[in-house]
């Protein structure tokens, strides 16, 4: 009697997993093609991807950002799928695994920032799920995978080549919050317009700082022939000024913002998050005091625009980064104002 299975039998259709590996007990294959290729197909697309900011061949036009991760979730799937029969979760793990390795994979070779990498991972990997559900789909009720796998891969080319008939709208928006602050509206004013010898512990709480974002060292407003300028230096070497255009003394203050070439040393922010530049702006910042019982009530607002084919995620982005770093801004100043309170 031979035991030996027999080969020549069908397959039941259900995944095996021979190698009790780490990648044989989280992954229902031996071999890691399926991964490194869906991987390799977002880095090809992404060379392609690789235009000047608005230019239609740019990472951040809506062809790449939505095109990109579905092929990749797509051809991990139909590889996986042409060596055996995949489950069903593995339609949704895989290729969600498979784009946050793509985007790691932009970080290794250096032609993406961290700042960007981790702020699109979250959309890049259930736009990928999507797509490997979708191939998955395809693959088992249909007879034509690789003609879809065609069309899928050839849909952010061909929308890239139109993609200056594709709108790309403005969008601006607004964060604003408030913090009661014990100390007096004089000491508040003098601490929004005379602070210098920033500590990096000052904005530890910052989850932009932990991802690369600069943080403020000093700000400085001064008199100039053309009016209040508040002259604010960050990390990274990073220099602007905020001309005043509202100053009402210990009750309000509001500044716009005047970048220029030199602001943003380069690979001090990534180009796609850019302030001033194509896809996202900070057009002003204002300051209201409220004598509130022994002490002052802090708020907040800044307006904003973002100009992304994909404005309703960008937005989302610009609200919880911004709104955070007012947040903190916040505790800054309390912190620094309830001290210079004690002092005098």
């Amino acid at each position: 009697m031979n035991d030996r299975p027999d080969k020549s039998q069908p397959s039941t259709g259900e995944p095996t997993n021979d190698k009790p590996t780490l990648f044989g007990t989280v992954l229902p294959f031996a071999k890691r093609w399926p991964l490194l290729v869906g991987v390799i197909a977002g880095l090809l697309l992404r060379f392609v991807f690789s235009g000047y900011p608005g230019s239609n061949w740019s990472a951040m036009t809506g062809a790449f950002i939505f095109g990109t991760p579905i092929v990749v979730g797509a051809v991990t799937v139909y590889v996986a799928e042409t060596t055996q029969r995949r489950s069903w979760p593995y339609y949704l793990y895989a290729p969600f695994l498979a784009n946050c390795l793509f985007v790691l994979g932009t970080l290794i070779i250096m032609i993406e920032g961290l700042i960007c990498a981790i702020v699109i991972v979250p959309m890049f990997a259930l736009l990928g799920t999507a797509g490997g559900l979708c191939m998955g789909i395809v693959c088992r009720v249909t007879n034509w995978p690789k003609q879809t796998l065609y069309s899928v891969m050839a849909i952010p080319l061909l929308l890239g080549a139109l993609g200056g008939q594709i709108d790309t709208p403005d969008h601006v928006s607004a964060v604003k919050r408030s913090q009661f602050i014990a100390a007096p509206p004089a000491t508040v004013w003098q601490r929004l317009n005379q602070v210098d010898n920033i500590q990096p512990h000052e904005f530890n709480a910052s989850w932009a700082s932990k991802i690369g974002v600069p943080m403020p060292q000093s700000g400085i407003t001064r008199d100039t022939p053309q009016g209040r300028v508040r002259e604010s230096r960050w990390d990274k070497a990073v220099a602007f000024d905020e001309l005043i255009t509202d100053w009402q003394p210990e009750r309000f203050l509001r500044w716009i913002y005047r970048f220029t070439p030199e602001s943003f040393p380069p690979h001090a922010l990534d180009d796609h998050v850019m302030i001033g530049g194509h896809y996202f702006d900070l057009q002003d910042t204002a300051f209201t005091l409220t004598p509130s019982g022994d002490g002052t009530l802090l708020t907040i607002e800044a307006h904003y625009r973002v100009s992304t084919q994909f404005n309703f995620y960008a937005d989302w982005v610009a609200q919880r980064l911004l709104g955070n770093m007012l947040e903190t801004g916040l505790t800054f100043y309390q912190n620094r104002s309830e001290k210079g309170a004690k002092k005098l």
